[in-house]
């Protein structure tokens, strides 16, 4: 079997991790680092540039670069690198690509499968579209990992005879997550997941920085927002400034030359103490404590069962962290974990037991839990698109679950099912899954018939969804990946992900067109077929991120186009 790594995937940071020789080892970089920023660029000559050298190519030419990409998969938001615009899941591909380029060369063998983490709180597009920038990297994503789950998998491997409640408390860059479990004769078991996916150190720092620009605007009257250049200045300095503080009282932020003020350049210079800084960003901890409340009430375990709390990520290193823990939970958390690589290392160990490299039946045995309520969209009560829930939020799966509905009115010969996840009452405003019809319903004008709709949800991430008519027996079912795993046709439709996908779309649009022409013209038949492998080609090294095969492809394919159109 081939070698499979772990990947924690951070909005500030990426680490990569492998289980081999019976231990984890984190994977270096082309720099002997461990930590690689999560930064992408393209450089003055053109080449696309990640990890440390992006970030420091942010700081003087932030328009070339995209830093905190994570926070905008599942969005439709496009970022801008210089003249052209890229989708989260293309430019995350692009960062998971560096990763898988440096792990083939420090493990000494063609990478190509991994499992990759996501904070728990992550909705389904969110993780599908994890998965296909693992796609577009070349990556055959193996599992996508909730991130507090990794980091107890990186505590439990070496604790298989503790029995313990434990929460893990996972505050990285840009994501808040908190997870119970419970460990038990080598078994870990998720209680329940809760998070706020717009929480993280980044918000720590803009609250810095929000303070630097009212300190500056007031005593010279310019808004610093209106400079891209010193605002990425100002975040530089405020990173600087909240890690100085997890280890000193104060901290002194110097900035030459930020703005001009009547024609004369003019410094930055303010210090910001500890106690102040706590008191700016109160409001930010207290945040953390809804999701906790909510892992607690679903798990059925209350603060004082808590045998040990664990910090994950990079944000936990602030002190007020720890304390508001503490304060709130009567309980202070433990070192149990490295906050930087722990998330890796859990990765790595998830993908050693798919890989057999541990044997799942003398090492670990993990269970999960669905992070949002599955269900379907019904009129109740005279209420339409009402949201009932067949498998509630937290519930250990694999899961079975029915429920009994009934048809609208007399009559009626087939129901629409539409599956739906997340904890709105209104159906519409959560997460679409997917959707079908049952027919053949008994047209019963005097009494309404009534349907059976069951979910089950198994631990590889497939919901099956079923209806059936009580009379009939008459069923019709849809299954859904919920880890997106997909044919290989399929996956070449991903080029439109990968970061090259600009520079061939013209071509594609052209051949598509010219096969559309054609493919009902049986003389053109020849030309149909190789007119439709050339394009398949070109889009299957787009996919991969292959940039001299996307050009050959694309010269073969305007010399099919050629024939063609002679």
């Amino acid at each position: 079997m081939s070698t499979i790594i772990g990947i924690d995937l951070g909005t500030s940071t990426t680490e990569a991790a492998v289980y081999r020789n019976g231990k984890v080892e984190m994977i270096l970089n082309f720099d002997h680092e461990a930590i690689t920023p999560s930064a992408v660029g393209i450089d003055n000559g053109g080449n696309w540039v990640v990890g440390s050298r992006a970030l420091a190519q942010y700081i003087l030419s932030p328009e070339n670069t995209a830093i905190e990409v994570k926070r905008k998969i599942g969005t439709e938001q496009m970022i801008s690198i210089g003249k052209k615009t890229y989708t989260p899941v293309a430019l995350s591909g692009k960062i998971l690509d560096f990763v898988k380029t440096y792990a083939t060369e420090y493990l000494g063998e063609d990478i190509k499968r991994a499992v990759i983490s996501v904070p728990a709180y992550f909705n389904e597009t969110q993780r599908l579209e994890t998965i296909k920038a693992g796609r577009v990297a070349g990556f055959q994503v193996e599992r996508i990992l909730n991130e507090p789950t990794a980091a107890a998998l990186s505590y439990g491997l070496d604790h298989m005879d503790e029995e313990s409640h434990i929460l893990v408390y996972d505050l990285g860059g840009g994501t808040f997550d908190v997870t119970l479990l419970e460990m038990f004769d080598g078994v870990l078991e998720v209680k329940a997941s809760a998070g706020d996916n717009q929480l993280g150190g980044k918000d720590f720092d803009e609250k810095i920085m929000d303070w630097l620009i009212r300190q500056f605007q007031n005593k010279h009257g310019v808004d610093l927002r209106t400079n891209r250049y010193a605002m990425v200045k100002l975040k530089e300095e405020a990173e600087h400034c909240k890690k100085a503080l997890s280890k000193e009282d104060s901290y002194q932020i110097l900035i030459p030359a930020i703005a001009t003020v009547n024609g004369q350049p003019v410094e930055l210079d303010e210090t910001l103490t500890r106690a102040a800084f706590e008191k700016m960003v109160a409001g930010l901890i207290e945040r953390t404590h809804g999701p906790i409340d909510v892992v607690l009430a679903d798990s059925g375990i209350s603060a004082a069962n808590l045998d040990r709390i664990i910090l994950v990520g990079g944000s936990t290193r602030m002190p007020i962290v720890a304390r508001d823990i503490e304060a709130y939970l009567g309980k202070a958390p433990d070192v149990a974990v490295n906050p930087d690589f722990a998330v890796s290392e859990g990765a790595a160990i998830q993908a050693a037991i798919i890989s057999g490299e541990i044997d799942p039946n003398e090492g670990l045995i993990m269970t999960d839990v669905n992070p949002f309520s599955l269900g379907i969209s019904c009129i109740n009560n005279g209420r339409s698109d009402y949201f009932s829930v067949l498998i509630p939020r937290n519930t250990t799966i694999p899961t079975t679950r029915k429920g009994r509905y009934y048809t609208c009115y007399p009559g009626q010969t087939e129901v629409k099912i539409e599956a739906y996840q997340g904890e709105s009452a209104i159906a519409s405003h959560n997460h679409y899954l997917g959707e079908f019809m049952l027919s053949d319903i008994p047209a019963n004008y005097r009494e309404l018939e009534s349907l059976d709709v069951e979910f089950s949800y198994d631990i590889n991430g497939l919901l099956n969804v079923e209806a059936t008519v009580i009379s009939t027996g008459k069923s019709a079912s849809i299954s859904i990946d919920m880890h997106g795993k997909t044919a290989d046709t399929e996956y070449y439709e991903d080029w439109k992900e990968s970061p090259l996908a600009a520079d061939y779309r013209a071509i594609i649009r052209r051949a598509e067109r010219a096969l559309k022409r054609i493919e009902d013209d049986e003389d053109e038949e020849e030309f149909a077929s190789q007119l439709n492998d050339a394009l398949e080609d070109l889009k299957r090294c787009i996919s991969a991120n292959d940039d001299e095969g996307a050009s050959d492809a694309e010269d073969s394919l305007t010399s099919v186009l050629g024939l063609l159109e002679d």
